[in-house]
C-alpha cells in the first residue's frame, strides 16, 4: 500500500458547538458540514489543553502537557520528543506548513521542526509563498533578499516580544492592541493562506516529485479580535449595522486585549453577550466560506482516495460562560470539547459518527500509523504505541483507552501576571493560579461524565449526556461515580508524572516580577 498524503487542518479557537455537524441550528458551516457528511466524526473529541501552545505541542508530539512540558509561551518542545513532521520527513514526505498563529509560526519553540517549508502569515514580516511580481526581473532578486533580511532580523525580535513579560504587558494596552493585531498580523492572513494552499495543491498536482505530502494548515479566524466581512455579520447579526451601542461594545472588546482571557468580575450584559457570541458566529461563517474552495480542490485531486484529511480545533473559546472569557483557566466544555473529523476514502469509506470520547493528542499516533512502517531514524517513536493509539482503532469499535480522555489546564502565567497587576482580587476566587485536570469517560451504557480537579482535589462532576453546558454539579450526589473517576484521574496523573521528560524538556518561564506572585507559584509547585 502506498503512503497516503496527509492534510492536517487546525481551526484555532473553534468551538464544536458552533458547527452544524455538531448540532448547531444556525446555518453557519455548510462546507464543513458537507465535509463531515463524508467523514468519520468524533462527537466528543477532547483537547489535551485549553490554549494554543500546550495543545499544539500535544498534537505534534502525542503527549499530554505534563509529559511534553510546553505549557508557557517561553517553553520549547524538547529535542528528545519526536515531532510528527520530523518523523514524516525522515519517512520521505514533503512537509510544508501554512500557519496563521504567531505562537506556532513565529516563536522559537520547536513547533516548526521537521518542516521542509513553513509559511508564516502572522508577525510583522510574514513569510509567504512567492507570487508574480510587477518588479523588473533584475530587481526581483534584490527585493527577495531584502525581505529575507528583514525576516532574519525581525524573527528574534518577535520571539523576544512573544516571550517577554514586559512586552506582553505593553501589548495589552488598548492603544497598542490595534497596532499589533492588524499591522503585526496577530490573526495572520487566513483567507489568503487557504488560497495559497489551493494554488500549492494545484501546482503539485501537475509537478509532483513523487513524494507523499504532509501539509499543515492553521487558521486563526475565530480568535479575537473579531472583524469578519460585513455580509457575514449581516447574516447572523442584522441588528449590528444599525446599533451604535453594539458596534461600540465590539470596538471596546477588540481594543482591550487584556479582557480576552480575564475572568469576568461581573457577568456580561445581555447585549454584550449577544454581540460577542454573534460576531464569533460571523467569523465561523466567514471561515467556512473560504474553506469551500479548499475542499473542492481536495476532492478533485487524483490522490484524493489515498489522502488522510484531519480537521480539528486546538481548543475552543469561552464567551462568558461560567464567568470566564477566552481560553486560559478552566476545563469546561466550551474550551476542551472540540471538532474532530477524519476523511480517508480508501481506509474509511463509510461516513460514521463516533460517540466514544477521544483525546486529540492521538492525532500524532493516527498520522504515523497511517504511513505503515516507521523509518529506522524514528528510534524515539514506539511503534506499538503508535499502532495502539491510532484513532482508526476507535473508528473500528476497538477504543484502546476505553472511552476515556484527559485535559490538563496549566494557566498561562503571562496572563496571570497581567491580572495580578490589574485586578489582583480576581486571582484567588477564580483560581487563576490553579492547575486543573479533567477526565471525560463514557460508561458501558454510553453515558459520558466528566470530573474536574482543581489543585488535585475533585471540584465538579457533570453528566454531559444531559448537561452539556455544565450547570449541575453532581459531585456530592454521585459519590460512587466520583470515587471511580477520581481513581482514574489519579492513575492518569501518576502515569504522566512518570513519563515526564528530562530536565531539558520545555524550559523555564521568565518570572522576574513581584515576589508575592513568585511565592504563590512556589507554593503551587510551579517553581522550586
Amino acid at each position: 500500500m502506498s503512503q497516503p498524503d496527509i492534510i492536517f487542518i487546525v481551526l484555532d479557537t473553534h468551538r464544536a458547538d458552533r458547527l452544524g455537524c455538531y448540532g448547531n441550528k444556525r446555518p453557519l458551516s455548510p462546507n464543513i458540514d458537507q465535509f463531515a457528511a463524508n467523514a468519520t466524526l468524533f462527537e466528543h473529541a477532547v483537547a489535551p489543553a485549553q490554549w494554543t501552545i500546550p495543545s499544539h505541542a500535544a498534537m505534534f508530539s502525542g503527549q499530554y502537557p505534563t509529559v511534553h512540558q510546553v505549557t508557557q509561551s517561553s517553553h520549547a518542545l524538547s529535542p528528545d520528543l519526536p515531532h510528527v513532521a520530523e518523523v514524516l520527513q525522515t519517512a520521505g514526505y514533503q512537509t510544508v506548513g501554512f500557519c496563521n498563529n504567531p505562537l506556532v509560526g513565529v516563536l522559537d519553540n520547536g513547533f516548526k521542526r521537521g518542516f521542509e517549508t513553513f509559511y508564516n502569515y502572522g508577525g510583522a514580516i510574514p513569510n509567504l509563498p512567492a507570487v508574480p511580481s510587477r518588479l523588473p526581473r533584475l530587481l526581483q532578486p534584490l527585493a527577495d533578499a531584502y525581505t529575507r533580511f528583514l525576516q532574519r532580523i525581525s524573527y528574534p525580535i518577535q520571539n523576544f516580544f512573544g516571550q517577554s513579560d514586559l512586552a506582553f504587558r505593553l501589548s495589552l494596552n488598548a492603544w497598542f492592541t490595534p497596532l499589533w493585531s492588524k499591522m503585526a498580523n496577530f490573526k495572520g492572513q487566513n483567507e489568503r493562506s487557504v488560497q495559497d494552499v489551493v494554488r500549492f495543491l494545484q501546482a503539485r498536482e501537475q509537478e509532483s516529485d513523487g513524494r507523499p505530502l504532509f501539509l499543515f494548515l492553521n487558521l486563526m479566524e475565530t480568535h479575537l479580535p473579531f472583524w469578519p466581512p460585513g455580509r457575514f455579520i449581516d447574516q447572523v447579526a442584522p441588528y449590528f449595522r444599525h446599533s451604535k451601542e453594539a458596534r461600540a461594545l465590539l470596538q471596546r472588546w477588540n481594543r482591550e486585549a487584556y479582557r480576552w482571557a480575564a475572568p469576568l468580575a461581573e457577568p456580561l450584559g445581555e447585549l454584550e453577550a449577544r454581540v460577542l457570541s454573534d460576531l464569533y458566529d460571523a467569523e465561523v461563517a466567514y471561515q467556512d466560506h473560504y474553506l469551500g474552495p479548499l475542499f473542492d480542490c481536495l476532492n478533485g485531486r487524483s490522490h484524493h482516495p489515498d489522502t488522510l484529511t484531519i480537521i480539528v480545533a486546538d481548543h475552543g473559546d469561552g464567551l462568558g460562560e461560567h464567568n470566564y472569557f477566552g481560553h486560559s483557566f478552566v476545563a469546561f466544555e466550551e474550551l476542551v470539547h472540540v471538532p474532530l473529523l477524519l476523511q480517508w476514502p480508501r481506509q474509511l469509506p463509510q461516513p460514521q459518527r463516533i460517540a466514544t470520547p477521544v483525546s486529540t493528542r492521538r492525532i500524532f499516533h493516527t498520522i504515523l500509523d497511517s504511513i505503515g512502517r516507521l523509518p529506522h531514524a524514528a528510534e524515539r517513536v514506539n511503534p506499538a504505541e503508535v499502532h495502539g493509539l491510532t484513532l482508526l482503532r476507535t473508528a473500528a469499535g476497538r477504543d484502546p483507552e476505553q472511552g476515556t480522555a484527559f485535559s490538563e489546564i496549566y494557566p498561562p502565567l503571562n496572563f496571570v501576571k497581567a491580572i495580578e497587576r490589574r485586578r489582583p482580587e480576581l486571582i484567588e476566587p477564580f483560581g487563576c493560579l490553579s492547575l486543573r485536570r479533567a477526565v471525560v469517560r463514557a460508561d458501558e451504557d454510553g453515558v459520558t461524565h466528566k470530573l474536574i480537579w482543581v489543585d488535585d482535589r475533585p471540584d465538579a462532576l457533570f453528566n454531559l449526556a444531559v448537561d452539556r453546558v455544565e450547570l449541575e454539579n453532581l459531585l456530592e450526589k454521585r459519590p460512587f461515580l466520583t470515587a471511580a473517576l477520581n481513581q482514574q484521574l489519579s492513575e492518569m496523573v501518576q502515569t504522566v508524572e512518570a513519563q515526564r521528560g528530562n530536565p531539558q524538556t520545555g524550559g523555564t518561564a521568565n518570572l522576574a516580577a513581584d515576589e508575592q506572585l513568585l511565592e504563590r507559584l512556589r507554593g503551587l509547585g510551579y517553581l522550586d
